[in-house]
């Protein structure tokens, strides 16, 4: 076994492999940029080596920045984690060269399938079945209009080199096949040092499906399940589960014994997945294999019991699978949620800053019996940046059902405090609450469908709308009990507090309730003649609690400002207030503060780089015409006029970096 292992990698999946290694007693090393100097990584890493400054292509792919490092330390493995230099063959030798171990698969293999032309023409080969496309390499965007016409739109545009959503696009007609090629072209040099593009053909309604497989250096390949990853927004994977509530023991099986076949056919050993496209009617095609470790691993190590990254170093380290096919056993059923540092709100354009709370749910067996599990790479305090992959956290659940999954996942999502930076949680708890997907029936384009206008927030039902507005006047209660302490020990007179209440949830309306107290329990009247009863942990200053909401828990985050309460619970993300009658009648008087006028600018909508200003001052555009590109977190942004009009002045040039709402350009 080896001695000390460096993790090629930062984030989460580097915390990941650590955690591993340390459990077999094997030293770690980690590398780290000039932003990543204070990550988690890095403290919980044995040695840590500088290796550049942020930008990837300055450091985490620089392979001989990592040789380097791996000289100083004397480490005799390297785990590549996934993405950065994880599927690249030249790493890999030059790995063999210094005699370090590569914790990954042979060269041979990354060759023939990591790069997903070669791949396809294997996976052809050998009798798989393969989705209709362009193999060859293209060279440019007018050659890219003419093969998509001659496959027939839709299209889909891929970086040959890499994964992870990066370098794909989707093309509906030649204008887009144009862009969509210059744009994948650019994002896939910039991730992965390799601006190859290929194009297929887009199967509408497909789900997405892939097999984990793990072979050892002496024959043996196994499939371990699959798994469903067809929530998605822009190719980027957003909730996975295994096993995938659509397919059928025969599909498995044959799905699971053609990437097997096509594992061997590369003599391929380690842990490695081949992804799918299903239609309706459970016909599968390849799409290509990721010669690597996948970010969503753990709903399959929940489902099987089986530690990927220890047999991945195990592996490496010349040892023979202890397991055959007939020992692979899926009990259960995990989901896998991605909380990124992007907001829901502004179409889920990247956030950066500091996180100022970052409190998941306490991991391990909940009283229910289900399994919280949460792969992060950060902590309270620590800083989200620019120059990467904007994921925070992994969460993922287990339980004996699929319903009863989903259900510990919703609660577990409620349960997750971030603040300081935009995050998706409220879409998450969306996508867990939202019937089409507790049903079952979802494809990948189940968030373009089901919000085809981006994601506005939730509105709280009827009876949503009640429990939030119990919850409020509790809270209420509580600090106005507080406040009638305090003003009875400064004074000889306290105050009493008031049972009739006015509570307004912006967007839905306002309730009138009355609140008393019963033993331990506070009831909240509503002027229909129902009520709710209500008991909590919560006290003034706690920003998450759970309540006890008519026989109901309920987790809450809880965020106090001035007169007004911010509750989020079930991806609903509601500014509440509760007010006295009178208060509350004077308050509908108030006029309201309009937002300022920016029809007439445009405003960088996150943080990021300038890459392309397509327009200059004087220019007459029209609606929909591309006016900039920004690069924000390895993904291009392309900028676009929502109506005709004239450009008054540009005021940024490409190479420069942006706040968030800084000025690009104004109209006339």
């Amino acid at each position: 076994m080896f001695k000390k292992i460096l993790i090629a990698n930062r984030g989460e999946i580097a915390c990941r492999v650590i955690k591993t290694a340390k459990k077999l007693g094997i030293a770690t090393v980690a590398v780290y940029s000039d932003a990543d100097r204070d990550a988690l990584h890095v403290k919980m890493a044995d040695e840590a080596v500088h290796i550049g400054p942020a930008p990837s292509n300055q450091s985490y792919i620089v392979i001989e920045k990592i040789i380097d490092a791996i000289r100083q330390t004397g480490a005799d493995a390297v785990h590549p984690g996934y993405g950065f230099l994880s599927e690249n063959s030249k790493f890999a030798e030059a790995l063999d060269k210094e005699g370090v171990a590569f914790v990954g698969p042979p060269v041979g293999a990354i060759e023939a399938m990591g790069d997903k032309i070669t791949s396809k023409k294997l996976a052809a080969e050998a009798g798989v079945s393969t989705v209709p496309g362009h193999m060859g390499l293209i060279e440019d965007a007018e050659e890219a209009v003419r093969i998509s016409k001659s496959i027939g739109y839709p299209v889909m545009i891929k970086a040959s080199a890499g994964g992870g959503g990066k370098g794909m696009r989707i093309a509906w007609n030649d204008a887009e096949a144009r862009e969509g090629f210059q744009s994948s072209k650019n994002e896939a040099k910039s991730s992965f040092g390799d601006d190859r593009i290929f194009i297929e053909k887009f199967v509408t309604q497909p789900r997405h499906i892939e097999i984990q497989v793990l072979g050892d250096k002496h024959g043996t390949v196994l499939y371990l399940g699959e798994r469903e990853c067809s929530i998605q927004r822009r190719n980027q994977k957003v909730v996975e589960e295994a096993p995938s509530p659509f397919l059928d023991e025969a599909t498995r099986k044959a799905m699971g014994e053609q990437a097997v076949a096509l594992s061997k056919a590369v003599g391929y050993h380690s842990a490695g997945t081949v992804e799918f496209i299903v239609d309706g009617e459970r016909n599968f095609y390849f799409l290509e294999m990721n010669t690597r470790l996948q970010v969503e691993h753990p709903v399959t190590e929940l489902i099987t019991g089986i530690d990927l990254v220890e047999e991945m170093i195990r592996v490496a380290a010349g040892e023979k699978l202890k397991i055959g096919q007939n020992d692979v056993k899926l009990n259960g059923w995990a989901i896998e949620s991605r909380l990124y540092a992007e907001d829901p709100y502004r179409n889920f354009l990247p956030s950066i800053g500091r996180l100022t709370r970052y409190a998941p749910p306490e991991e391990g067996t909940q009283d229910d019996g289900s399994i919280i599990r949460n792969d992060t790479g950060v902590f309270e305090g620590g800083e989200i940046s620019m120059y990467y992959d904007p994921m925070i956290a992994k969460l993922c659940t287990w339980a004996p059902t699929r319903d009863k999954a989903v259900e510990a996942m919703s609660a577990a999502l409620d349960d997750f405090e971030v603040e300081g930076i935009g995050h998706n949680l409220p879409f998450l708890s969306a996508v867990m609450e939202h019937p089409r997907f507790q049903s079952g029936h979802i494809t990948t384009a189940f968030i373009a469908e089901e919000w085809p206008e981006g994601f506005g927030g939730v509105v709280p039902s009827d009876q949503q709308a009640r429990t939030l507005a119990a919850v409020a006047a509790f809270i209420n209660h509580r600090i106005q009990k507080r406040a009638v302490l305090i003003s009875g020990v400064l004074a000889n007179h306290p105050r009493k507090v008031g049972r009739d209440w006015s509570v307004k949830l912006n967007g839905s309306g306002e309730l009138t309730v009355t609140v008393k107290e019963d033993g331990s329990k506070t009831i909240v009247g509503f002027d229909d003649d129902t009520s709710l009863s209500i008991t909590s942990n919560w006290l003034p200053g706690r920003s998450h609690a759970h309540f006890i909401v008519g026989g109901r828990r309920i987790g809450v985050k809880v965020q106090q400002n001035g007169s007004w309460l911010c509750l989020r619970w079930q991806g609903i993300d509601v500014k509440t207030y509760v007010r006295a009658p009178r208060t509350a009648e004077l308050a509908r008087l108030m006029p309201e503060k309009l937002p300022p006028d920016t029809s007439k600018m445009l405003l960088c909508p996150m943080p990021g780089v300038v890459t392309i200003i397509a327009v200059n001052a004087g220019d007459e555009v029209q609606e929909g015409q591309a006016l900039a590109t920004v690069e924000a977190m390895k993904m291009e942004n392309v900028l676009r006029a929502e109506r005709r009009g004239i450009v008054k002045r540009v005021a940024v040039e490409p190479g420069s970096s942006l706040a968030v709402d800084e000025l690009i350009m104004e109209f006339e």
